[in-house]
C-alpha cells in the first residue's frame, strides 16, 4: 500500500497545467533524503529563472522500500516494479502531475512511465541520468541534462582504510555488477555481499561493528546528502570506472511539449550533455542496458575542443577486463562513443555481454 505525504513545498515555472488555474503542480517523490534532495534541487534551479508559480511535493513510500529492511537482493524481488507502482498509481489517477523517480530501482518499469508521459499524464521527470536507459524512448526527450557533480565512486570503511589497504578476504558491500567486476579484478581476494537501502542505511550498516569492513557508493549522492566525512577515499576513474552518466541528473518531457522543453533548457549544461551522450553511446551499442558490467567516463578538454573516453567491460567475477580510452572531437560525442563501442566489442566485449544476459 503506498503512503502519501506532503513535503515543503517548492517553486517552479508556471507552465504547468495546474499552475495555469493558479494551483501548484503536484510532484511525486520517494521519501530517501537523496530522491528529495535531487528533486528539489532540479526544480530550484528552473525557479531561478521562472519563479511565478509553485511545485508541492508529495512523498510516496512503495512497496519496495518496505522490503529494504528484510535486506532482500534486488534480484530476489523479481519486479523492479515495486519501486514505482504506486508512483505511477497515483499519476494514473491525477494524484500527481510530476514523476520525480531515481531510475536505479526500477529501469524494467520505465517502459510503461514512458508511456504515461506519451498519454500526457505526467509533464516531466528527473530522473539519475547513470540509470536511465541508454535509447530514448521514440516520442520523448531529455529536455534538460544538469551540470554533472563528482562522478567518482567513493569507499565507505569502517576502519578507514583505503581499497589497497583493506586486509585479505575483507567484505565489501554492493548490488552493482559494475562495481563487483571491477572490485574483483583488482582484488580478487575480496568478498563482495549485497547490500539494500538509501544511503543513509547503507552507511548505517556500513559503520556498525556487525556490519561489512567498507561499501561503495556514488559521490554525487554522499556530497549532495553532506556526508563526505564518511568518504574514505574517492576512487579514480581508472581504478573504478563510473556508471555512463553518474553524478548528472535528466528531465525527461514529451518530444512534441514545446512549452515543457523550453522552460526547461535553462537548466541544461552543454558540456555535461555531450559528455554523457559519448558514455550513453558506448552503453547503447553494446546492449543489455544497466545488467551489463559497464563503466565509461568522459571529459572535455579546457579549449572544448576534444573529448576523452575511457570504457570497461568486465566479466562479472573480474577475471576478464577490458579498457578501451580514445579522444575525439566534442561535438561529435556519439561518434567518438561508438568508436570506443566498436574496439571493446572486437577485444570481444560481446562476450561478456551474452554471458551476462544469458544468451
Amino acid at each position: 500500500m503506498a503512503t502519501l505525504s506532503p513535503a515543503p513545498s517548492t517553486s517552479a515555472s508556471s507552465d504547468g497545467a495546474r499552475a495555469a488555474n493558479g494551483s501548484p503542480i503536484v510532484v511525486g517523490s520517494r521519501g530517501s533524503a537523496l530522491a528529495l534532495w535531487q528533486t528539489n534541487w532540479a526544480l530550484d534551479r528552473v525557479r531561478e529563472h521562472e519563479p511565478a508559480a509553485s511545485f508541492s511535493v508529495q512523498t510516496i513510500t512503495t512497496q519496495g522500500d518496505h522490503t529494504q529492511a528484510q535486506n532482500t537482493p534486488l534480484v530476489g524481488l523479481g519486479d523492479k516494479g515495486l519501486f514505482v507502482a504506486e508512483l505511477e498509481r497515483a499519476l494514473l489517477d491525477g494524484s500527481l502531475d510530476i514523476a520525480v523517480q531515481p531510475m536505479n530501482d526500477h529501469a524494467l518499469a520505465l517502459a510503461e512511465a514512458e508511456a504515461q508521459a506519451r498519454r500526457g499524464v505526467i509533464d516531466a521527470a528527473v530522473h539519475s541520468l547513470k540509470d536511465l536507459p541508454s535509447v530514448v524512448t521514440a516520442g520523448l526527450a531529455l529536455a534538460a541534462i544538469t551540470e554533472r557533480a563528482d562522478p567518482r565512486d567513493a569507499l565507505v570503511s569502517r576502519a578507514g582504510l583505503r581499497l589497497d589497504d583493506l586486509p585479505e578476504g575483507a567484505t565489501v558491500a554492493t548490488s552493482s555488477l559494475r562495481r563487483r567486476a571491477q572490485l574483483l579484478h583488482r582484488r580478487p581476494d575480496l568478498r563482495i555481499v549485497e547490500i539494500r537501502g538509501n544511503v543513509d542505511t547503507r552507511l548505517r550498516k556500513t559503520l556498525a561493528p556487525d556490519g561489512p569492513d567498507a561499501t561503495i557508493l556514488a559521490a554525487a549522492g554522499m556530497l549532495r546528502l553532506g556526508l563526505e566525512r564518511h568518504i574514505t577515499e574517492l576512487l579514480s576513474v581508472e581504478t573504478l570506472t563510473p556508471a555512463a552518466g553518474q553524478g548528472a541528473l535528466a528531465i525527461e518531457t514529451r518530444a512534441s511539449d514545446r512549452r515543457a522543453r523550453r522552460m526547461l533548457r535553462v537548466i541544461d549544461h552543454l558540456p555535461t550533455r555531450r559528455a554523457v551522450m559519448a558514455e550513453r553511446a558506448v552503453l547503447a551499442a553494446l546492449g543489455g542496458g544497466c545488467l551489463v558490467p559497464l563503466g565509461a567516463h568522459a571529459t572535455i578538454a579546457a579549449d572544448g575542443e576534444t573529448m576523452r573516453l575511457l570504457a570497461v567491460v568486465a566479466s562479472p567475477d573480474g577475471k576478464r577486463l577490458l579498457r578501451v580510452e580514445r579522444i575525439g572531437k566534442a561535438n561529435r560525442p556519439v561518434a567518438l562513443g561508438r568508436m570506443v563501442a566498436r574496439e571493446l566489442l572486437r577485444q570481444g566485449a560481446g562476450e561478456i555481454v551474452r554471458a551476462v544476459l544469458g544468451r
